[in-house]
Formats: C-alpha cells, structure tokens, sequence
C-alpha cells in the first residue's frame, strides 16, 4: 500500500524423479503513513554502544524463529546447490519487500485493506468519497447519470487534496441540501445514511438539546464560569488591582503586587465568612516545603460527587440523525444505483474507464458501454448475514460450478435460481465444498470468466451483490464452504472495460512491451513487483472474504505467472528449471505473500493451487521456503484419463501408470486434488478414494451429463443449447440415475469412513496383466478390475489384518446400473492365512470384469 498524502477523515507429471499476522476487524479504518522513533545511545565517536547492536541482532533472531528459507529442501534430502542458493535469496527478497512495505503502512496486512478507502464510500459528514490511483493522468472527474455524465461537474481538486505524489486521485462528492433545509450549525452533528434508525427526529433542535444538556447536567453555580469565562479573571484583576488598575503594560511597570503567601492569607481572611457554596471547597495544604503551594485539597464528599458525575452523552448521541432525517434534508450525492465511469484526461486525450475498485459493473449488452453501478441498498434491501461459515472438514469433497449454465433453460442462469435448485442438490450429493468460477465480472461470457476485468465486482450477467452473499449464507445453511476460482495470474486486455491501459499509459498495472502480454492467450501480465499492484491484488483476495464470506481460493493457472515463458516450455524435471532466468521472482514473492496475509487474516482459509508445472514447494510453508498454499491440483490425472480414453484400446491400459499418475510422488500426495472429466463409476472411485484429503467433481459429471459445455459464442452463433444442465434426466430410472446414485454413495463412503482424511493408501497389488488394482487405506479394502473381458470367480488379494471383510460398496449393483454378478452371500469374505503381495493374510474374492469393491473390516481374527 502506498503512503497517501490525503489527509481524508506442457505438464510435468508428478510421478517425475525430479520434485515437482491477528484478524482485524472489516471496520477498522487503514493507516497509509508509520512514524517510528528509534532511540540509539552514542558514544564519542558517534556509533551505537555493543549492548543495542546486540539488542537488535537479538531482536532479529527472535523475528525469523523457526525460519528456514530452505527448510523442504533439508526434510525432503534434496541436495541442489543452485535451487537451495535461490530460495535464499528469495527469502531476503521476501524480508526486504516486507520492510518496504513496512515503511508505507502501520502494518504489513495493512496492505490487504486497500478497498477500505479505493473506489466509493459514503462519508460521515454527509458526502461520498472517491479515490483512484491513476499515475498517468493529467485530471480525473466522476461522471455518471447522477451528473449529467459531465466531465467538470465532480472532480479532483487541484493539488494536494486533490492528487498526490504517488497517482492517487480524490474525488469529493457533496450530498446535496433539499430546498428550504439549512447547513447544521453544529460540527459533532451528523447524519447517517447507512442506519435506519430514528436518534435525533424527535425535531428538537441542537440548540434545545444542548440548553437540556446544561440544565440537566450542571449544578446551581457550577456552569456560571463556564457559561462566563472572563468573570473569575476579571474580579481576581479588581481585587488585585482595584478598580482603577493599571489598563496597559506601561502602567503595571513598577506596580508591585504582595507575595502569594500573603495574597493567600488575605483571601482566606476576606472569604471566612462566606455562605456555603456548591463549588469546590479547595485549599492549600502547606507542610513547609517549596512545592506545597500546588498540593490541592478538597473535601471526601466533593471529590466523591465529581466522580460520579458522566457526560451528558446521551444529548449529544441525540444530534447524530439517523436515515430518515437524512433523507429529510439531503439529496444522494450519487444515488444507489447509478450509473458512473471515471473520466481522465491524458497526454494522449481524454478516456473513460470503468473504476478499477468498482464493486458492481453492468457489463456490455446490445451494444451498450460497460459501466459501474453505484452499489448502496437502503438497510432494509441490504443482506444480513445468517449463517456462519462451517468448520473446515478433514476432506474435501468438492463440488465446482458454473452459475450462468447451471439452469435447464437456454439461458444465463441467476445467483437466485442457482441458490434455489442447485445448492439442495449438491447437499443432497454428499459434497461439502461448492467452488464458483465465471463470478468475478469478465470481458466476454464465452470466455467462462477467465479474462476478468473488474476483479471487485461479480458478475452482473448473475445479479447483484446482494443476491451473491444470500447464495454464499444459503450455501453455509446447507454445511458447504464456498471457494473461488481467483484468476490472478493475468487480466483482460480489453482497455474500456478493463484494467489495460487504464489511464492512457501502458505500465500502470502491467509490464511493458511483450513481457507484459501472455504469449498465447493475450491476455495483460501483472506487474507484481509495484507496490500498488500488490496492493491492488492483495486487497482483492481479502475483499471477497471480509465482504463476502468466501472461504478459500482456487488460483487459476499458477504457472502463468511463475514464469517469463507463461509455462509453455519443456520441463524435464531439472530443478534449474525452477530457479532460472525465466522464472519470475516478483509474481512468486506475491504467492508467498498472498499465503502468509491470507492464513494471519483467516487462519480457516484454503488455497489451491492449479500448476501444470509442480513448482517444488508449492504446498510447504512458506517458513520453510515453500509458496504456502493447502493443497495443488494433480493436473496430470485428467489428461491421462482422457487419453487413454480417447486413444488407447481398454485391454491396452496400464495399471501402473494408472497408480504412478494418480498417487505421484508420496511426499506430496496429502496435498493432492485430483479430478476426473468423464462418467465412468470405476474411474470415480480410484481417483477419489486413492489420492490425498481433496476431491472436485464438476456440475453435472455426478449424473453423467451427456454433452460438452459450450458458451454462446459466435463460432456457434451465440447458441445457448449445450451452456445449461440437463436436470431432467436425473427424474427418470435409468443411466443417470444410477450414474447419481453410485456417485452420492461414493461420498457417502468419505462421510461415513473419513477415507480421504486417513493416511495414504498402502498400494500393495497393481498387476498390468490381470489389469488389477488394490490397496488398503485404514479398515478399507479397495479392489478394482479393469479388464474389459476377463472376470476372476476367486481372485487373491492380500490384506494385513486377519478378520472378516463386509462389502461396502460395489459398482455392480443394479441401483448403479450394474449386472449383480456378485452374490449377496460372497458380500461377507473371511481372510486365508496366506502371505500375498507381502502381507500376512488375504482374501479371494470375485472380482466381476470392470467392476470394483469396497470391503472393510468388520471383525478381527485373533490367531
């Protein structure tokens, strides 16, 4: 965050040799500017004495206490003299950006509350404020239908309150007094726009309530000196001096007045008999000493009386007017609801853009320009949050979607209908997670919301912000977290919509020339190593929690960022590849930063990150050189299904590649998503039950949804016939119905048995000529047949614990659409004692041609 001078109130699989702050209140107000006063005791020749040098390396130590820039490296037994010597470095990198960053705010999370004062809000004192960093703009005005669009009307004054040093820009909009109505009189008044309350409509005057005030307040006697400060002064002038006293400086020269002992003497001698008097009896308790003239005394019951005495603060709480008395003498500034853009003018002429903290953005349509919308609902249309977030489960069972397509009709589906008819089903399905992409305002609908634009706005294809938080506080009803698909990897590179160009330069949120656009997608490059960038994204990233709620994040496309290459480039699995010129520092000291700021903040939040490339780390803390987030997507495990889907006969399929795939290298496979794009039971279950604590399923897979997804766009000209759900089918009997029904007792399975939340599988059995599979995690037996042809009656599995093994779940059941080949009396198996595949016991079992079973132990054996 910057210091304002406002003073406003290709993919490497991972089975490759080769790797792969306190919680603040929403409603605190941010401190761009950090005085510190450092106290160094020097000796003769200037330098610090030895005691403070060792005070501060001290202090030092105590800051990187259980740091290690290369701590994974050092757990894991990898030695690599280069990679080590990078993370190092990027570890002082990491300290001296967050001693910058330091300088320029109270706090280093301070830096994550950007949104507090960029972009819109209402001021106390009856007017809206704006402010906009724009470095390269000459002159910056609000226009909206609030003002005739006019360029002139609302705009920054000129200098210091106006613009500042570091391109920030600030825009006061005064709310506007109704005919007839007056300026308060009073400065403590003030009207409060966002309460609905009453205080102060009573239409008793300010100057009624204070007259009340003092009446109430003060005793008989007590508010004359207050009421006439000059009386006291003036009459200890008339005893002093009489009353022809010297007027002027001349005349008091020479004057000499009688000591204080003697004055005190004569006062107490002319006031002895003076009647009893509600002011403070004070006198003078004089021991002989030089100071005694200062030791005051007064009587216990006085002294007693003053104490209890409390402000009249309920008078003066009484002048701060609630809504309606607002409404009563104001006009909005800026209407809720309006429409605004942010009009520059540059040294290549004037521009209009979309605010870039914009919180809600009506997005073009029928060849209509972008523009914001002033988003204040009065308190009776805002939300109110019922419902508190779930606990973080032990696993997750991810549910991702898409809200435009999620309706059956051709259409752009609503945030409304999406909470109404999707949400129950997916607790119906047995997931615990929904994540949301396309939310965030984007460029083009068919772009599925990966080219945003307004990276503080949803989408206002969906609705608006408050039917966004109802879904999120419905979700949290249901028991599910609500995460989102956050693409901070690159922006849009439309310039009137979205951050491109902002204000008529090219290097304000992006780098310059090809450095700063994506080589095959050309989209805009951030420029993370600009302190406002960061302070533009990190903000962001707390924005949708403290605002909305939003429990974790899905980085979208980590490798875009990581590298000057975009991730397009071979990697054979050399750890030089991590650590070479083509790696950006600057966007990998963000991830680490966005991790630290977001687990201080929130400590329940998850992060995901999707990285083709497996950047070594990307799951370790960041105390030990790693990049912080919870958990990594397997990317390599889709590919291979559709591969060998698409171009593999089934009697070709390896299983060892299978199992290499999806568990990959075991010391990251606790941190592992995976996912599957395809309908087959078989391939469900192995992909969700063998990996780490996180599954993801797409909307519509659970129940085998028979077309692709594709968005209107004009290669298809703008159909909407296969960007909707088919929830249809799932009313009748038949393969999407058993198709849901395998897949709702699939999670049933991790709710029931924590399988995903256990320790990793023990794969003991992976044979590619009888293309079987098993493995034992915790109770559980998993068995899996993928030959297409060949059935096994009594099929060897070993197994550690000698008991009795009951199937659990079986994928040829007819409630899935199975043949039922397994009898219902081979559901319960007893162990042989026979060492097989090195364990000390096993079971035969019938293993029906692609079909797989569940057993668990339900009875030991005690030889």
């Amino acid at each position: 965050m910057t210091s304002l001078s406002l003073p406003t109130k290709f993919s490497l699989y991972p089975s490759n040799p080769s790797l792969p702050f306190h919680s603040r209140s929403k409603h605190q107000r941010i401190h761009f500017i950090r005085t510190k006063t450092i106290k160094i005791t020097c000796t003769a020749s200037g330098q610090p004495q030895p005691d403070q040098l060792k005070k501060k390396k001290t202090s030092q130590s105590e800051d990187e206490k259980g740091v290690d820039p290369v701590g994974f490296l050092t757990k894991l037994g990898i030695a690599h003299k280069a990679f080590a010597l990078f993370l190092r470095e990027r570890h002082k990198s990491l300290k001296d950006l967050k001693e910058e960053l330091f300088k320029r705010n109270l706090q280093i999370k301070d830096i994550a509350y950007g949104y507090e004062l960029m972009g819109l809000h209402r001021n106390v004192e009856h007017r809206v404020d704006y402010m906009e960093w724009a470095p390269g703009a000459r002159y910056c005005a609000l226009v909206g239908d609030f003002n005739g669009w006019s360029p002139t009307e609302d705009c920054a004054r000129e200098g210091h309150f106006g613009h500042d040093d570091y391109g920030y820009w600030f825009v006061i909009l005064e709310d506007k007094l109704r005919d007839g109505e007056k300026p308060d009189g009073y400065y403590f008044q003030r009207y409060n726009y966002v309460d609905d309350y009453d205080k102060g409509d009573s239409g008793v005057s300010a100057e009624e309530l204070l007259q009340k005030a003092n009446d109430e307040y003060w005793e008989p006697g007590e508010d004359r000196f207050a009421k006439n400060r000059f009386e006291v002064p003036a009459k200890l002038y008339e005893q002093i001096f009489g009353p022809n006293g010297p007027q002027t400086f001349e005349e008091l020269e020479g004057f000499q007045l009688p000591d204080a002992e003697t004055r005190y003497k004569d006062g107490k001698e002319q006031h002895k008999d003076d009647p009893p008097s509600n002011l403070p009896p004070y006198d003078v308790t004089d021991n002989g000493k030089y100071y005694d003239v200062f030791n005051i005394a007064n009587t216990r019951e006085w002294y007693e009386k003053f104490r209890a005495k409390s402000p009249p603060l309920p008078y003066w709480l009484e002048t701060c007017k609630g809504r309606k008395a607002w409404f009563k003498k104001y006009i909005p500034a800026i209407p809720h609801g309006s429409k605004y853009r942010v009009y520059f003018n540059t040294p290549n002429g004037p521009l209009e853009r979309v605010p870039a903290w914009a919180t809600y953005v009506q997005p073009e349509a029928d060849g209509n320009q972008t523009f914001a919308i002033h988003w204040e609902p009065p308190p009776e249309c805002a939300h109110k949050w019922k419902h508190t977030s779930p606990e973080v489960p032990k696993s997750l069972r991810i549910y991702e979607c898409h809200v435009g397509i999620s309706g059956s009709e051709p259409k752009i589906s609503s945030f409304n209908s999406f909470k109404e008819k999707v949400l129950p089903h997916v607790k119906e399905a047995g997931y615990n997670v929904i994540q949301l992409f396309g939310v965030v305002e984007h460029r083009d609908y068919f772009t599925a919301g990966y080219r945003v634009t307004n990276f503080y706005a949803v989408s206002g294809r969906y609705g608006t912000p408050e039917d966004f938080k109802r879904l999120v506080d419905e979700a949290h009803g249901h028991g599910l977290l609500v995460f989102l698909d956050i693409v901070h990897s690159y922006s849009a590179a439309d310039e009137m919509v979205g951050l491109s160009l902002f204000d008529g330069s090219n290097d304000c949120y992006f780098h310059t020339g090809k450095r700063g656009h994506h080589k095959f997608w050309g989209t805009r490059m951030f420029k993370y190593g600009d302190h406002e960038v960061l302070h533009f994204l990190l903000s962001n990233l707390n924005w949708w929690v403290e605002e909305y709620q939003i429990d974790g994040f899905q980085f979208h496309s980590v490798s875009s960022m990581l590298y000057t290459h975009n991730g397009f480039a071979s990697f054979t699995g050399d750890l030089e590849e991590y650590c070479n010129q083509y790696v950006d520092k600057d966007a990998m000291l963000y991830t680490v930063l966005a991790n630290e700021l977001l687990h201080t903040l929130h400590p329940s939040i998850i992060t995901i990150a999707e990285d083709a490339t497996y950047y070594p780390g990307l799951c370790e803390p960041t105390s030990q050189g790693g990049l912080g987030f919870d958990y990594y997507v397997n990317l390599s495990v889709p590919e291979m299904w559709s591969s060998f889907l698409e171009n593999i006969p089934d009697h070709q399929w390896i299983m060892s590649k299978i199992v290499s795939t999806l568990v990959g290298k075991k010391q990251h496979a606790d941190k592992m998503l995976l996912y599957a794009e395809n309908h087959h039971q078989m391939i469900r279950c192995i992909t969700s039950t063998i990996g780490g604590h996180a599954y993801l399923n797409f909307m519509g897979n659970e129940f085998g949804h028979p077309k692709r997804v594709e968005f209107p766009m004009p290669s298809n000209n703008f159909s909407f016939s296969l960007a909707n759900r088919r929830w249809d089918l799932l009313e009748n009997e038949g393969v999407h119905r058993h198709l849901f029904n395998f897949d709702k007792d699939l999670m049933k399975l991790d709710k029931n048995e924590r399988v995903l939340s256990r320790g990793l599988p023990n794969i003991h059995h992976v044979n590619d000529t009888t293309m079987v599979i098993s493995y034992n995690r915790g109770p559980l037996l998993f068995v899996f047949n993928f030959h297409p042809t060949e059935s096994y009656e009594r099929y060897s599995v070993g197994v550690e614990e000698a008991g009795e093994y009951q199937v659990i779940l079986n994928t040829d059941e007819k409630k899935y659409g199975g043949q039922d080949l397994i009898r219902e009396d081979q559901y319960l198996q007893r162990t042989i004692s026979k060492r097989v595949d090195g364990l000390r016991n096993c079971l035969e079992v019938p293993l029906p041609r692609r079909t797989a079973q569940v057993y668990k132990l339900t009875r030991i054996l005690r030889i």
